[in-house]
């Protein structure tokens, strides 16, 4: 009876591990496909209403709710440690004081996380490599800050089997990015941020487009009578992806998570029908994947 229930146990794991991986080879080929009307869910520092910003449960909440990529912060501690945390210091999110870069991993594992109020958790701070092992074959995941210390992080991208998981943005040119990833470029995924308002932006994109073909750009604008937004939905249709960001309103002209709680059509749908978004990173992944499944553009 006992042999029956292990061999069950590890049967149950096998096709779960197949059907996450064909998860993450589903997405990945929405990705590569510009043509495609599935919007991406992203979730900045996990879902950091159920559970504490950049901790595992986050993740892994977003995970089961269907998000697509998770956003994830990294920094490095005093002796050469990877961690999830936005802030160069401790203060806001744990219960320690201080810079990150003064404390070593052994010390920062003695504190806890606190939640959005601000209230001691019994989350300790994860590593980037135990959050790696989390997403794997399971979810995409963009790793914000980690470009200081790429050669360090991708030594535990290959460590942990993710390298095809991961995305990395920047603002960087052309010329800056080939520079400082080009032996990254064909391993991981690379998304240009281009800010609409600066007066070189289109300029950058083409740019971008005839070097590297980027499978999609994250594009700001603080107004909503700028003019380029709109171009760039006709400009970009059929070669990139475009990626909007919901999370305060000067990141895309007026239309985020406070205008979509509002009216989801006024502030989501504007984002793809008139701007072609086929990528948001919100601050409500469980109402915005509400909103897409009832439209029909996420599954």
């Amino acid at each position: 009876m006992k042999k029956t229930i292990i061999t069950g146990f590890f049967l149950l794991s096998i096709i779960s591990f197949a059907f996450s991986q064909s998860r993450v080879d589903t997405l990945l080929e929405k990705l590569h496909n510009p043509g495609s009307n599935y919007v991406f869910v992203t979730a900045h520092r996990g879902d950091w209403r159920y559970a504490p910003e950049n901790s595992l449960p986050a993740i892994e909440n977003a995970i089961r709710m269907g998000v697509d990529i998770v956003e994830l912060d990294v920094q490095r501690t005093k002796d050469g440690q990877f961690i999830l945390m936005h802030d160069a210091t401790l203060d806001r999110t744990t219960t320690g004081t201080g810079d990150i870069a003064d404390w070593t991993l052994d010390s920062i594992q003695t504190l806890r996380l606190k939640n959005g109020c601000a209230i001691k958790t019994k989350e300790k701070v994860p590593t980037l490599e135990e959050a790696l092992l989390l997403i794997k074959g399971r979810i995409l995941v963009n790793l914000d800050k980690a470009d200081r210390y790429f050669d360090e992080v991708y030594a535990l991208l290959e460590k942990t089997g993710t390298t095809k998981q991961v995305i990395m943005k920047g603002g960087q040119s052309v010329e800056e990015v080939k520079k400082q990833f080009d032996k990254y470029l064909n391993k991981v995924i690379y998304m240009p941020i281009v800010n609409l308002d600066q007066e070189n932006a289109e300029k950058q994109i083409q740019s971008f487009l005839k070097e590297l073909k980027p499978v999609a750009f994250e594009l700001l604008f603080v107004n909503d009578n700028h003019p380029l937004p709109k171009q760039m939905k006709t400009q970009l249709t059929g070669k990139s992806l475009i990626w909007y960001n919901t999370l305060w309103d000067t990141m895309a002209g007026g239309h985020d998570d406070d205008m979509s709680l509002e009216n989801p059509d006024a502030g989501y749908g504007y984002l793809i029908d008139t701007l072609g978004a086929r990528m948001i990173q919100t601050d409500r992944p469980a109402y915005l994947l509400e909103y897409l499944k009832k439209r029909g553009l996420h599954n």
